[in-house]
Parts: C-alpha cells; structure tokens; sequence
C-alpha cells in the first residue's frame, strides 16, 4: 500500500524577505524546508534575496543557494504560483532591468498587493533608512561589521549547541546597541506607515530591519516579515484576509541549524555557479559604485 503524502498546507500569500544568498548567514536549507510544507496562491520575495554586497566581496554561492531557485521554479510550475520579486539594497543590481515581468514571474522596485477590498504598499524599506541611501560608504562599513558579527554569533551558537543550549542571537543584540547609536531605524516603521497612507493603502508590508512584526500605526496596518539570517520568519495570509507571522523554528532548532551549516561549510561550495553569478553581478554593477 502507497503511503500518500499529506496536503501542503494552503495559503493565500506568502512574503519572505532578507534572505541574503551568498552569504554565510543565510540559513536557504531551512527556507526551502519552510516554503516546501505550504502552497501559496502568490508568493512575494521582498528584497534582499541575494547578498551582492557579499558576492562581491567574499561571499560565495552554494549548492544550496541554488536549490532555493529552484524550487521557487517549481512552485511558478506545479502550483501556478505567481512570483513578486522587489529588489533591496543588497540586489539593488537588479535596477539595471527593473520593471521585468517574465510569465508568473515579476521583479520590481515596490508593488500594491490588494486583497479582501484592502491595498497594501509593498516595498523593502531601505529608501527610508537614510544611511543607506544617503551614505553609502557608511552603509557598506555598517555591513561589514554586521558581517563580522554574524561569524561571530555563528561561532558564538556552535559552542552553545554543543553544549545543549538554545541559540541565542548575540549579533541581535549587538546589532540593535549599534543601530540605535547611530539612529539607524529611528522612524522607519513610521515613515512606512505614513507613506502608505499617502499612496491610498491600508497597510505596508516590508523588511529590511530583520525585526518580523504587525501591528497598527496610526491606523496603518504595518508588517514586517523579518529575515531568514536569524529569526527565520515569514508573513502569511490565509484565505479569509488575515494576516500572522509564521516562525520556522523554536531556539533550540536553530541551533541545530546553525550546527549542520558549520559541518557542511566546506563540502557545499558551487564553484561553477559560484564564478557565473560573480561574473555577472560585475556585469550588472559595471561601473562600481561599491
């Protein structure tokens, strides 16, 4: 007797943002194991998906950064799943083809969802985050020390999962010290809501500050679906209009996530589409501004 796989669970939308591939903080093995239990009638990929600032850098490509595309494909494929792709700062390569709509697929700057009579601005966040966009040399030195800080919380996790602990994320922590100094979100959930409200909508649906979270500004329906770095959460909406935060996973099997990433490091590298997808970000960055 064939055992039949149970149904993926259904959902309306689906939005995930700051995945950051090519990075090494990217936890892609767990978003594919995330996006494979559910279906979704549209799924909104809301920046930050890739990291160019690292592939440039130091960063690389891995096979399982690979996977995720793929299975994105196959949701466009077997579930008639339509794509909405918004750049963020770290793929802001992809204004050199912006707006660009492929079938199912669609990559743009920002975008109005509407559902259930209510319209929703969706955009990534960081045109309001005014280190970003007015010093840019200031926002890649930022990057660099959150890069360091994520090595950090790795090794920081790996010692704490041996020991039976749950994950804790040190980096967070750092993080929000060094933001706060330099009034780096002061407003930003504000800002959004407003901006919304100007442009007719509802709600805002954003990422950027790695910081999942709905609530209501000034009658502003505000959400922000966090990261897949460290807190692994996800914006869903289900097929009556309501809206709440998916997480992956509790402390504790982050930390085993954090530990199976430490062990396939080394073994995981596709040098081939690792050299393809530095080649052509030169390609699409050509002449650098980094």
């Amino acid at each position: 007797m064939t055992m039949r796989k149970p149904a993926k669970q259904h959902f309306k939308t689906i939005v995930i943002s700051d995945v950051h591939l090519g990075s090494s903080g990217a936890k892609s093995k767990a978003l594919v194991r995330f996006l494979k239990q559910y279906s979704c009638e549209t799924l909104i990929l809301n920046g930050d998906i890739i990291d160019a600032w690292q592939l440039k850098r130091y960063g690389r490509w891995r096979k399982r950064h690979t996977r995720f595309f793929k299975l994105i494909l196959r949701m466009i494929e077997k579930h008639k799943t339509n794509v909405i792709y918004l750049r963020g700062n770290h793929d802001d390569f992809l204004d050199q083809i912006l707006p660009l709509h492929i079938g199912s697929l669609s990559i743009l700057r920002d975008y109005v969802y509407e559902s259930h009579g209510r319209r929703f601005y969706v955009t990534h966040g960081d045109v309001f985050d005014s280190i970003t966009s007015n010093l840019r040399w200031l926002a890649k030195l930022g990057d660099i020390g959150y890069t360091f800080l994520l090595w950090l919380n790795k090794k920081y996790n790996h010692y704490r999962a041996k020991q039976g602990l749950p994950y804790y994320s040190l980096s967070q922590k750092i993080k929000s010290k060094v933001k706060t100094a330099v009034n780096y979100i002061s407003d930003f959930e504000e800002q959004l809501a407003a901006l919304a409200k100007s442009k007719g909508c509802d709600g805002v649906i954003c990422g950027h500050i790695h910081c999942a979270a709905i609530r209501e500004i000034d009658g502003v329906l505000y959400m922000n679906s966090g990261d897949w770095v460290e807190s692994l959460t996800a914006l869903v909406e289900d097929d009556r209009g309501n809206w709440q935060i998916l997480h992956y996973a509790d402390e504790q099997s982050i930390a085993k996530e954090v530990m199976q990433e430490s062990v396939e490091e080394t073994d995981e590298l596709d040098e081939v589409e690792s050299f393809y997808v530095a080649t052509w970000l030169d390609k699409m960055t050509a002449p650098s501004n980094f």
